[in-house]
């Protein structure tokens, strides 16, 4: 047994700076040395490795170990999501139909800001509800660079969008998993985070405009953002306050698809913005406005196709939302796993390295078990989607034989990032690294409800994932808060919340994004993108989570205050 030293220079500032610089290799090999993701991930993660060893007192076989243990996990399910959403892509554009889909997508409107908050938002949102780890983002991101916008704007504009459901992302799985770690009430903790996100699902819409058309060109449309942000929020609040965690974003999701769609059948924006780039449209004299990208007086009309056809291009992606969505109900999940998942401990790390106080109440050995869920993991979903689809199609076994490999071989850089990736946090989190950082926020006194939304911004930032972040900090988060007479309930639910900002910086998240829209090796474009959204949207929560802890009437929203 190998217990966890989170203070291993004996003085906090010195460790915490060190701790730290696995992630600073990471972040500024993309963002400052334009490094090539994966170059960036390697480095970040041999960093990782020398800092556990060498600095924390890790044995080299432990860190070794859960170094490959971060990889299969990010192999299986993250990498496995990816390369299915991409091939069933491919299928799709060999055949000519997502060049329908795209036309049929304008048919409901030509304006590009009102295509955006369809797709990346309110569409974005149901996979981030039924599947979640990076699915919405591969999904939106392909369909975004298909209907012509930029390869950053298709990035970065999906990221962004992929904030205010993620807390409820995977039929509800971050929460479920915060609930375990720290033994507070599941419903308590669904009901305090459907009391913090819905302000953001309102926000992040308007936001999402913003960045993509400016403030100008926001304002144009706001009816129809407000629509989507307040249909998608309304559902958010009521499901996860009277329901519970489950279904929340699915439920939210299909009410923000439906209102958005039926009010554009009756309302449309004065001037039609039908350039990708989110230029406004120039004035032609007396004619009117001119779309760069669209025509004279914004008259730019998609190409109609047969209604078969373009039932027949909406049939893969309907295929789909229907498969990855029972693939995500527990009880489904659960037969699946009992008769394929296979598990194997983690040699020399399972049960075998423990967390101690402050961060846990009591010493706690960490279980390293992985998990070879081939059968119900999501990607496995996306696969079967894209068979059925593929056959749907027309496609052969053996034309679907030779997309898949074409597949495999565009994606092959993106899956090594990510087994980096995941590798970097795995190593973190099992070396005590990343409770080094935590424990750094948690001394800030009255100002820990603003930092300690951080930690969990931060925690999503390391992993990709606001599960891991809500396992590797929520007991911390709760132990903080009850030191310092604030609600547990409150903390712990603001490391889930807090954390959905952290999603757009994540390198795992930018990976997906960068493969998604076929501009691997721009990472780096990607991140310093995205950034700063990120931490303004982050601050904003922190500000909210510290008017529910001190200001009232917000302190009346609290469950559990003390």
């Amino acid at each position: 047994m190998w217990s966890q030293v989170y203070d291993p220079f004996g003085n906090a500032v010195i460790s915490t700076i060190v701790a730290a610089i696995p992630i600073v290799v990471l972040l500024a090999g993309i963002g400052v040395f334009h490094m090539k993701a994966h170059t960036a991930a390697i480095a970040g993660l041999a960093a990782a490795l020398l800092i556990a060893v060498f600095a924390h007192g890790m044995p080299a076989d432990k860190a070794g170990m859960t170094a490959l243990y971060g990889a299969a996990y990010g192999l299986l399910p993250i990498g496995w999501i990816i390369l299915n959403i991409i091939f069933l892509y491919q299928l799709t554009n060999e055949k000519g139909y997502f060049k329908i889909l795209q036309d049929s997508i304008a048919g409901i409107t030509d304006d590009r800001r009102l295509q955006l908050l369809l797709i990346a938002f309110s569409f974005g949102a149901f996979f981030e509800g039924a599947a979640g780890f990076g699915t919405p983002v591969a999904v939106t991101g392909a369909i975004l660079i298909g209907l012509g916008f930029s390869p950053l704007a298709a990035s970065g504009l999906s990221l962004i969008a992929n904030t205010a459901p993620v807390a409820f992302g995977a039929l509800g799985t971050p929460v479920i998993a915060l609930a375990a770690v720290t033994g507070l009430p599941l419903l308590d903790l669904s009901a305090m985070i459907g009391r913090q996100l819905p302000f953001f699902s309102v926000i992040v819409p308007f936001w999402l405009i913003a960045a993509f058309a400016g403030f100008r060109g926001m304002a144009q449309i706001w009816p129809a953002i407000l629509i989507a942000g307040v249909t998608f929020a309304v559902p958010q609040y009521l499901v996860s306050n009277y329901h519970g965690p489950w279904l929340v974003d699915v439920v939210a999701a299909i009410a923000s698809i439906l209102a958005l769609t039926l009010f554009l059948r009756v309302w449309k924006p004065r001037q039609i913005w039908t350039s990708a780039d989110g230029a406004a449209p120039a004035l032609a004299g007396a004619n009117g406005p001119v779309g760069r990208a669209g025509g004279a007086g914004g008259a730019h009309v998609a190409p109609t196709h047969p209604r078969g056809d373009v039932i027949k291009a909406w049939i893969p992606w309907l295929i789909l939302s229907v498969v990855v969505f029972c693939w995500g109900i527990p009880q489904v999940k659960a037969f699946l796993d009992g008769i394929s998942i296979l598990k194997f401990p983690v040699a020399h790390v399972d049960q075998l390295i423990q967390r101690v106080p402050p961060v846990v109440p009591a010493p706690k050995p960490e279980a390293a078990v992985y998990s070879l869920n081939w059968l119900s993991a999501t990607g496995s979903g996306i696969f079967l989607s894209s068979i059925i689809a593929g056959f749907v199609m027309g496609f052969s076994p053996l034309a679907m034989l030779k997309t898949y490999w074409k597949t495999l071989v565009l994606v092959r850089f993106s899956l090594l990032t990510i087994a980096a990736m995941l590798s970097l946090g795995f190593v973190t989190r099992y070396s005590g690294v990343d409770a080094t950082l935590g424990l750094a926020f948690a001394q800030t006194g009255w100002l820990y409800p603003f930092f300690g939304t951080f930690l969990g911004w931060l925690g999503v930032a390391l992993t990709g994932s606001d599960t891991s972040s809500n396992v590797l900090f929520g007991s911390l988060q709760k132990i903080s808060a009850e030191q310092l007479g604030l609600s547990p309930t409150l903390m712990a639910a603001a490391n889930s919340s807090g954390g959905v900002m952290g999603k757009m910086i994540d390198a795992q998240s930018i990976v997906v994004a960068s493969t998604a829209t076929r501009w691997y090796g721009h990472e780096g474009d990607i991140l310093r993108y995205v950034f700063l959204h990120s931490l303004a949207l982050a601050s904003l929560m922190g500000l909210l989570v510290m008017a529910q802890a001190y200001l009232p009437p917000f302190t009346h929203m609290v469950i559990g205050a003390p």
